[in-house]
């Protein structure tokens, strides 16, 4: 082959490269831009103010493809299915009580990712912002208000395996005082204390400022604890307990319970415990519930499952009875204000 056939080879296997480098691009900005077109059929959304402390009202993240969409939107209680109001602030994960906001957020910049953590008052204004040392998962406020936590993975991406590890931060937004990692704090197993390596926290749900209630991992095992922040322990108090949800009343513990049989990439089955007798009782939802269940009221729960949009919010009555519904699609991170 002489020179001038090689150079025609090199030119068109160029022209090919480039060829197929610009299809991708073009593909890939025609992904991004279809994200911000509302698709026909999808909720009504509209830019407005959202208020935290407004009586009756659901605050979410809205996840409706179009250009509101990761923004955390409301709409009124009475009406899930009604227009939403979208605010302007996007939060990968979210909760809200008393008047308070914790929004885990992206930060995109020019070699990587990152992520923080701000508060927001009752009009989403910020407060105070937190660099996070891993991807988002967990966030919740204290009914006052008065105290947020999150949850961050530190290594690995799903709890459904065991290669993974958390970081949990509990927040006093009296004094400002951040507890940044509750592994810190003594953990006693049975009534003894515990120490090792493995140990992970994630999953907090408050019962007051002081105290609240969380999961424990270690040597395999999945731990429901009682966290206090005076004296810095965690002690627990059942096993087989991730990610638990305190019931308005301080009674009753949702929960993801790892079930026999369900396939390894999808274990949990959401149930509810009695924290005076530890009963517990299985929900009717039958599917693998891979969140942390919100009370919407002392009787049901709210909850997260994979939808068209990404993510719909499910209820399901807290005592076994009933069956699932959809609540709300396009939806995820609910808050129930008022």
């Amino acid at each position: 082959m002489n020179l001038k056939n090689r150079l025609l080879i090199l030119v068109a296997a160029v022209l090919v490269l480039g060829g197929v480098a610009l299809a991708a691009t073009l593909h890939a900005a025609g992904r991004a831009a279809e994200k911000d077109r509302a698709r026909p059929g999808g909720p009504r959304v509209g830019r407005g103010e959202v208020v935290l402390d407004a009586p009756g009202r659901s605050v979410f993240r809205n996840m409706a493809w179009g250009p509101h969409r990761d923004e955390i939107a409301s709409v009124p209680a009475a009406d899930p299915a009604g227009p939403r109001t979208s605010s302007g602030v996007r939060c990968l994960r979210f909760h809200s009580a008393g008047g308070t906001g914790i929004c885990l957020q992206a930060v995109h910049g020019r070699l990587r990712d990152g992520y923080r953590a701000v508060v927001l008052d009752a009009r989403l204004r910020e407060l105070r912002r937190y660099d996070l040392a891993g991807v988002p998962t967990r966030a919740r406020v204290s009914p006052s208000g008065r105290s947020v936590a999150w949850t961050v993975f530190v290594s690995g991406d799903s709890y459904a395996g065991t290669n993974f590890s958390t970081r949990t931060s509990v927040l006093d937004l009296d004094g400002w005082a951040l507890d940044r990692n509750l592994e810190d704090y003594r953990f006693f197993l049975d009534g003894r204390l515990h120490k090792a390596a493995d140990i992970n926290v994630w999953g907090v749900t408050f019962a007051d400022d002081t105290h609240f209630y969380a999961t424990v991992a270690t040597g395999g095992r999945t731990h429901l604890v009682r966290g206090d922040r005076t004296d810095r322990t965690l002690r627990s108090l059942h096993s087989n307990v991730e990610c638990p949800s305190l019931s308005p009343d301080g009674t009753r513990i949702a929960y993801k319970k790892r079930v026999e049989g369900a396939p390894d990439d999808a274990p949990w089955r959401l149930y509810v415990l009695d924290l005076h007798t530890l009963r517990e009782t299985a929900t009717a939802e039958r599917r693998n519930i891979d969140d942390q269940a919100v009370w919407r009221d002392g009787h049901t729960l709210v909850y997260a499952l994979p939808g068209d949009y990404g993510s719909d919010l499910w209820s399901v009555p807290a005592d076994g009875s009933g069956s699932p519904r959809i609540t709300m699609p396009a939806a995820l991170a609910p808050a129930f204000t008022g």
